[in-house]
């Protein structure tokens, strides 16, 4: 009886610590220290919240740069987020690439004539991790930034320049890959010129 007591009022001390207190106290440190990162990250455009750094949207229109298809159903639900789960030798991994990158040479090639199957980044096809990646590779802006430029009637150059200012380097110099934030970059865009 004596080591059940003890038992319960563990559970009951060790829950109290580290399932209230401990998530309490760390949840208040990072709203002090790192409040922006804290609360999602948010941006906020004219006193409206319009997204978050860390979650891709669904950007369709072709004034707009797209991000990596989406893991999620619905599309690009942050309170979902998952993967795929197709390993290379599923058929249906192989489906998906397909018909994404139809979709992308359909909507890409009237402004990048020549484009081929081979020219489109691996990114543009497939979904992340956590299937709301929000940032492309240079290369994916890159491909998409003709038809960005010829829709919003921009010089490519100025488009362009947005892509570099909207890129990240890896992070700490070395992990991972440079990305373009695909909020930031439409923002920017919306920012430099309204068709």
């Amino acid at each position: 009886m004596r080591a059940l007591l003890a038992s319960v009022a563990a559970v009951v001390v060790l829950t109290v610590v580290f399932g209230f207190a401990y998530p309490a106290v760390m949840t208040g440190f990072a709203s002090v220290t790192f409040e922006n990162k804290a609360n999602g990250s948010l941006i906020d455009r004219n006193g409206r919240t319009v997204g978050s750094r860390l979650a891709a949207q669904a950007f369709t229109w072709p004034r707009y740069f797209h991000p990596r298809p989406s893991g999620t159903a619905p599309a690009y639900n942050a309170g979902a987020t998952t993967f795929l789960n197709l390993g290379p030798t599923n058929p249906d991994l192989a489906k998906l690439v397909a018909g994404n990158a139809r979709a992308i040479l359909k909507l890409e090639r009237p402004y990048n004539p020549g484009l081929t199957i081979g020219d489109i980044p691996v990114d543009a096809v497939t979904t992340s991790g956590s299937g709301i990646d929000p940032d492309v590779s240079p290369a994916y802006a890159a491909l998409q930034a003709r038809r960005v430029a010829a829709v919003r009637h921009l010089p490519l150059a100025t488009v362009q320049k947005l892509i570099v200012q909207s890129t990240d380097g890896r992070s700490l110099g070395f992990f991972g890959e440079p990305g373009v934030n695909v909020l930031r970059l439409n923002l920017a865009l919306d920012r430099q010129a309204r068709p």
